[in-house]
């Protein structure tokens, strides 16, 4: 089952909010197969200005986050289609055409999934259903995926051993 993953997911993993929660973040997605996961462009470039805007980060680190996440795991471009698909999202649903955009790619792309916070939970367009990881009730997809779980009681990885071995994965002959 493939998975995307919008900007906030990705901005609680480098750890921008509250610990809780990105601490779920970077656990959850240590749990996702990695070559089961997909990160639209858009979101490694919304990343990218929270990491400079809001964070702080200089450019060159925060360049180097958002290089590192690319390297993990794969990146989907936005085509001209997707992009009228997500016209129409804004349109027809009242999303922000940035969020419908991540939504179009990934539905482009045969995600079923989309990990965010910031659609309605549930919500389901051409075969991809939004789920926020943070809302409880745990919704039934993310069981399918084993994200519903309790945490681990193991040592966290930090965020750069996780994306070390995430890069190790993905190279890995199939």
């Amino acid at each position: 089952m493939r998975i995307a993953l919008d900007t906030n997911i990705l901005a609680y993993a480098e750890g921008m909010g509250d610990k809780a929660r990105c601490n779920m973040a970077r656990e959850l997605i240590e749990r996702l197969p990695v070559a089961s996961v997909l990160l639209p462009a858009q979101t490694l470039g919304e990343l990218y200005r929270v990491l400079t805007a809001k964070a702080k980060r200089k450019p060159a680190p925060a360049r180097d986050a958002i290089l590192s996440w690319a390297d993990s795991f794969e990146v989907a471009d936005s085509s001209w289609i997707a992009f009228q698909s997500a016209l129409d999202l804004s349109a027809d649903h009242q999303l922000q055409i940035w969020d419908a955009l991540i939504l179009a790619v990934a539905a482009e792309n045969r995600c079923r999934i989309l990990l965010s916070e910031d659609f309605q939970d549930g919500f389901t367009w051409s075969g991809v259903t939004v789920l926020n990881p943070f809302a409880a009730p745990g919704h039934a997809l993310l069981s399918s995926v084993g994200m519903v779980d309790a945490p681990s009681k193991g040592k966290q990885r930090s965020l750069q051993e996780f994306k070390t071995a995430s890069v190790a994965a993905k190279k890995k002959p199939k």
